[in-house]
């Protein structure tokens, strides 16, 4: 329909409606609504928390316990660095190896030296054992015999065992053979042996834990989970009488010694007093006047004991300073019921110790009686002559 001035729904401003529209959405275009978020206050610095102390990875179960000692031993502090020693020759053909170590017994570390066992059967190795921080304390893992090598906390306890495995000799078949690198081997003795290079990839120091401040952070290889998860063998008789006789041993206590036992190896196991027994360097001499701890029980200051000599079997008292041992009783026998050691604390210079009883105080003989001397009779004298005889002695005069 056409729009006129006439027509009522005619409009001079056709546009005003939609330009009003338009200006309105213009308008409200414009208008732009910000919402202001308020950023919350600092929070006061706060300390971070200390890092945990590593801890020493558990090894798998193992069907293995050894017998006699407790399931797990636990100490408060760690052991005390491992001591610088000497290996003693291998004895003859046969022995293995068995490092020393730091246990626990009696309220306090002792070091258990490291010695050359027979092996319960061909064809097995040493894993020694060790301790590692767990839980807050530090628990110690105990050695086995085995087909293979397993984990040992890492511990570099030196002549073939750097920390992880063990280089220190393999089975031929029947027959072991020595590293000649590594083990201080005897070639009269022992013929079976091979020289091998061995790298040492592993830092050498003395630390003798895993895991805890100050511990070594080494967790087992798959080879040494393996090995773990293998038939074991307890230690053999001998080696548990070696630990025994080191629990029992004054000289091995680390408050005695300060960790430098001066019984640091032996030759076999127990041979505490044999010829061959190494000091830890650093150690001093267990015995009066410089004596070593594979000096010869004197008896009485006159050497070896004569033939059929029976020991006395009672060990030194607590801070002796000597050595336990078969202490030889004169060679009169048994000992009596009763029968101390007599150790000197310090002897004269040349004295030789007497390990035996104190001797009874020196009794003189008793004076020997002999009789009075008798004085020998009076001469007899010739009578007087008389009468003629006396004259006739005066004239012959």
């Amino acid at each position: 329909m056409n729009k006129s001035p006439q027509n009522p729904g005619y409009s001079r401003w056709p546009l005003a409606g939609p330009a009003l529209v338009l200006c309105a959405a213009a308008s409200l275009g414009g208008c732009i609504v910000q919402e202001r978020v308020v950023a919350p206050p600092p929070r006061a610095y706060e300390t971070p928390p200390p890092p945990r102390e590593y801890e020493a990875p558990q090894p798998p179960p193992s069907s293995y316990a050894e017998p006699g000692v407790d399931a797990e031993v636990r100490a408060a502090e760690p052991p005390p660095p491992l001591p610088d020693y000497d290996q003693p020759p291998c004895p003859e053909d046969g022995y293995l190896w068995t490092p020393g170590y730091w246990a626990w017994g009696g309220g306090g570390y002792y070091w258990v030296p490291g010695t050359w066992v027979q092996p319960p059967r061909v064809g097995v190795l040493w894993t020694p054992g060790y301790w590692g921080f767990f839980s807050g304390a530090y628990v110690f893992h105990a050695g086995y015999w085995g087909p293979h090598v397993g984990f040992y906390g890492g511990v570099n306890y030196g002549y073939g065992y750097t920390g992880v495995g063990f280089v220190g000799g393999r089975w031929d078949g029947n027959r072991y053979a020595y590293n000649r690198t590594v083990n201080n081997v005897n070639v009269t003795n022992v013929h079976n042996t091979y020289n091998e290079t061995v790298i040492n990839n592993v830092t050498v120091n003395k630390v003798s834990y895993n895991g805890g401040a100050g511990g070594i952070p080494a967790a087992p290889t798959a080879q040494e989970r393996t090995a773990s998860q293998e038939s074991h063998v307890a230690p053999t008789p001998m080696q548990r009488r070696h630990i025994q006789e080191s629990a029992n041993n004054p000289v091995l206590d680390a408050r005695t010694n300060g960790g430098h036992p001066a019984i640091a190896a032996t030759p076999t196991p127990a041979a505490f007093n044999a010829p061959g027994v190494v000091r830890a360097r650093g150690a001093s001499a267990p015995g009066a006047g410089g004596q070593g701890p594979a000096a010869a029980r004197f008896n009485n200051g006159n050497g070896a004991p004569p033939p059929g000599a029976q020991p006395n079997m009672n060990r030194a008292p607590p801070g002796a300073g000597v050595p336990p041992g078969p202490r030889f009783n004169n060679g009169n026998g048994a000992p009596p019921p009763g029968a101390q050691p007599n150790v000197n604390h310090a002897l004269p210079p040349g004295a030789q110790p007497n390990m035996n009883r104190a001797p009874p105080p020196a009794v003189r003989p008793p004076p020997v009686s002999r009789p009075a001397a008798v004085p020998p009779p009076p001469k007899a004298q010739r009578p007087k002559p008389e009468g003629k005889e006396r004259d006739h002695e005066r004239g012959n005069r």
